[in-house]
């Protein structure tokens, strides 16, 4: 990564685990300090006490993003110990239910996953933009969505609603805030190796693998590359867009493996 954003300041949400800690990493290793927010504040902890080992420290803001008040505090919370905001990365998600046919989820479930998921990312996008505007003149933000967020997927009506949400919400964001400066994006990642895959074991793990034209699952740290490449001037003439990171699931169906008989 040759990315560098010394004297930046970057705010990551749902930073506790997986992806978002791996941002959270990326960013503190190109030198930008980093404000990390989730509802697990132990895990924030222990996130922060790896990041200020480096030069500088992590800032620790245990956030509902589904709360607007404390969405609000947080971005305040990170102007008053920082004095600016560059760079956002929206990952929070949370709520829903497992695979389910769409007449059968629970309303309380499907509410669940949009609070978070959906009105989590609007909350906090709301909240950054102004600060970004003020305190830097521009800058980044890049949401993240799914491949769930391109296309259906079956049984997860609550996941896939939020997800298409999070891509509309990008594309106005970016098109509302281009002339101030910033540049609003999206990833879509397929198959990331996180907790949720780690748990499911390692036949599902091989079975994720095996459905990818790569063959195999992502890694958080890719998924972080990306978010740092989007952040950095190298992509300054992108917003708008979703960078999807999927081993090539998207791209469209892979050859036939035809068997050839005897020459």
């Amino acid at each position: 990564m040759h990315e560098d954003m010394s004297g930046k300041v970057a705010l990551v949400t749902g930073a506790s685990r997986g992806i978002g800690a791996a941002v959270a990493r990326a960013f503190r290793s190109a030198g930008a300090r980093v404000a990390i927010a989730a509802r697990d504040a132990e895990a924030l902890d222990r996130l922060a006490d790896e990041l200020s080992r480096r030069e500088g420290r992590a800032l620790v803001v245990p956030t509902d993003v589904s709360d607007s008040e404390a969405v609000a505090a947080m971005v305040g919370r990170v102007l008053s110990e920082f004095g600016r905001l560059d760079i956002a990365c929206n990952n929070a998600a949370g709520g829903g239910h497992p695979p389910t046919p769409l007449a059968e989820i629970p309303i309380g479930a499907f509410d669940s996953m949009q609070a978070v998921s959906f009105r989590g990312v609007f909350l906090s996008v709301r909240a950054e933009i102004p600060a970004i505007v003020s305190s830097a003149g521009g800058g980044a933000i890049v949401n993240m969505s799914s491949t769930a967020g391109l296309q259906g997927v079956g049984g997860l009506a609550s996941y896939v609603a939020a997800k298409h949400a999070v891509e509309g919400l990008t594309k106005v964001a970016a098109l509302d805030y281009a002339e101030s400066g910033v540049r609003v994006n999206a990833i879509a990642p397929g198959p990331i190796l996180t907790d949720n895959l780690i748990r499911a074991g390692a036949a599902a793990q091989q079975a994720a693998a095996t459905a990818m034209p790569l063959q195999r699952v992502g890694q958080p740290e890719e998924v972080a590359a990306a978010v740092l490449w989007l952040c950095s001037d190298e992509s300054g003439f992108i917003t708008g867009t979703t960078l999807t990171i999927d081993g090539g699931r998207l791209a469209g169906t892979p050859p036939f493996q035809l068997k050839r008989g005897p020459q």
